[in-house]
């Protein structure tokens, strides 16, 4: 099979589908890649070592998607790549099509194989291997960053994680214990933050309990408990994901202005519609914006900021699917392994994700022809 990886063109976003190690993976199982000159310049992979691992350069992303039975990337195709994608050609990448209707019909209209990182799952339907370590990355950020706009400089209500002796560390409420919440709880409790995680799920809430002894408090979500606890909260993380689909709203337009002056709010969940009302995508060119004196950090692909780590990681977890696909085609791959075959969203113009159907009030086919065959 030929393997092609174009250089991601979505602002500053400076990941890479493929690292030369995966690229070596692929030419010794007898596939041929090719590689954008400057796919992987933003984490320091030459074209020399991609050619070193075996790819092949070419100079326009035109070139990639003219030639390539297989198209992996990062980040969801732009306009401009969903118009070079064919009938037939698989896109192993990360979609979000749930608060993307332009995007779907763009995939609908290729007739391609779309198939989406966020909702191929574990062993057992349990777990999302390949979303998991962007999360972890998200995740870790959003404390971060959130300690970063809380400095008064930056127009948050000048309050300190970790406090000092004598005053009172800031308040982090965590919305969701997944991956995402689990890491940004992980963090901010590292970072002397007084923590509360609300979750849902019984099982979860032991195994937060668990791990954290009392360092974070952990909480049953509702409705009631987050209106009052955002009055007092200093930061407040969104984390919660609904595979596939769009994300809950958890935190109201009315809300805000029960909120301290300088409080901050990082929607992780932003690339399935987000979990605040409030919320809209930013990049990292312009990452917040106020309303009602709430600073809103929005940005769209998180991990994007420290590309080096996340292209890194994403790699590891992507690279046996990819080559489960490539080694066995696509059909093959996805009849032998229902977890891989979740991650079919669109499929020759039809949406094969209830999820994705459902959120965009479009019509939902379960299993393509050309798999039922």
């Amino acid at each position: 099979m030929i393997i092609g990886c174009p250089k991601e063109i979505k602002a500053q976003e400076h990941r890479v589908g493929m690292v030369p190690a995966s690229v070596k993976e692929f030419v010794t199982h007898g596939h041929k890649v090719l590689i954008e000159t400057g796919a992987g310049a933003g984490i320091n992979f030459s074209d020399d070592d991609y050619k070193a691992a075996g790819a092949e350069i070419r100079k326009t992303a035109k070139e990639i998607f003219a030639e390539a039975d297989m198209i992996i990337k990062v980040k969801e195709p732009q306009p401009a790549e969903c118009k070079m994608l064919r009938e037939d050609q698989v896109l192993f990448t990360y979609l979000h099509l749930a608060a993307d209707v332009e995007q779907t019909k763009g995939l609908i209209d290729s007739k391609c194989v779309a198939i989406a990182y966020e909702t191929v799952t574990g062993p057992d339907g349990r777990g999302l291997p390949l979303l998991a370590p962007m999360s972890e990355v998200a995740g870790r950020l959003s404390a971060i960053v959130g300690s970063h706009y809380l400095q008064k400089h930056m127009g948050g209500l000048g309050r300190l994680m970790c406090g000092v002796p004598g005053v009172p560390p800031a308040k982090v409420l965590v919305l969701g214990g997944g991956v995402a919440g689990f890491n940004a709880a992980k963090v901010a409790v590292g970072m002397g933050a007084d923590v509360t995680i609300l979750e849902k799920g019984h099982d979860r809430m032991r195994q937060l309990d668990d791990y954290f002894r009392g360092q974070a408090k952990v909480v049953y979500s509702s409705a009631d408990y987050i209106e009052k606890a955002v009055t007092y909260s200093d930061l407040i993380i969104g984390a919660v994901l609904v595979p596939g689909a769009s994300a809950p709203m958890l935190v109201t337009k009315p809300m805000l202005k029960t909120m301290k002056p300088g409080t901050v709010m990082v929607d992780i969940a932003i690339d399935q519609g987000g979990c605040f009302e409030t919320s809209r995508a930013t990049t990292h060119n312009d990452p917040v914006y106020t309303i009602d004196g709430v600073i809103h950090y929005c940005v769209a692909n998180m991990p994007g900021a420290v590309p080096l780590t996340s292209a890194l990681a994403l790699n590891n977890a992507v690279l046996p699917y990819a080559l489960a696909l490539a080694d066995k085609g696509w059909k093959k791959a996805l009849l032998e392994d229902p977890n891989l075959r979740r991650g079919l969203n669109v499929c020759k113009g039809k949406i094969t994700h209830r999820g994705v159907a459902e959120s965009l009030n479009l019509e939902f086919v379960e299993t393509p022809k050309e798999l039922a065959a």
